[in-house]
């Protein structure tokens, strides 16, 4: 399944969010736990851009990116901006969709199936960073129902290696995309 249009929505959706994050990004609770607004922020960009570029060109992320505080840097959100643009390109070659990646510890993955993790990350982490900083995630109905089907396929997996908290209640009226969060542990009426 060649996700890649769905990559240029989430990423595009990323764009916005990053630019309308506040300046001086605070130590602000987030709807994870683990990560302060600032703590995450920089986990976002450093995944959903430079690893999702590395993903394609079956490159190891460098260990000092993981520890980089992206935020502290000018105009991080354009730099943001530009390398969501270089890791979409990356992944429009439709070679990249093909064989196996390498997904740390030795361990490889179908291509396709690193990708919707990938978008999985952008897109459940990017309304993450946008309720944060009190701002909503505009997801269309094709981009909610792909991100409920991943969270399906995938949530045993991440609850296992702790990603995902237990699932949070939803509305009987909830978007797929509300329900992907729910299925994800996230209550979809966090507010900041």
């Amino acid at each position: 399944m060649n996700i890649h249009h769905l990559f240029v929505e989430a990423a595009a959706e990323a764009d916005r969010i990053a630019h309308g994050v506040p300046p001086e990004p605070t130590d602000g609770p987030t709807p994870c736990g683990e990560y302060d607004t600032r703590a995450l922020i920089n986990h976002w960009v450093v995944f959903t851009s430079h690893g999702m570029e590395h993903r394609a060109l079956r490159t190891t992320l460098p260990e000092e990116m993981t520890t980089r505080d992206f935020v502290a840097e000018p105009d991080w959100a354009d730099a943001y901006a530009a390398q969501l643009g270089r890791a979409v390109a990356a992944w429009a070659d439709p070679q990249v969709w093909e064989g196996e990646i390498d997904f740390g510890g030795g361990g490889t993955m179908p291509a396709t199936e690193i990708a919707e993790m990938l978008l999985l990350e952008s897109v459940l982490h990017g309304w993450d960073v946008a309720r944060a900083t009190g701002q909503d995630y505009r997801a269309s109905v094709e981009l909610g129902e792909a991100i409920e089907g991943i969270v399906t396929k995938y949530a045993q997996m991440y609850r296992e290696y702790a990603g995902f908290a237990e699932p949070a209640a939803v509305a009987e009226d909830a978007s797929a995309f509300e329900r992907a969060l729910g299925a994800s542990g996230r209550d979809p009426r966090w507010k900041a």
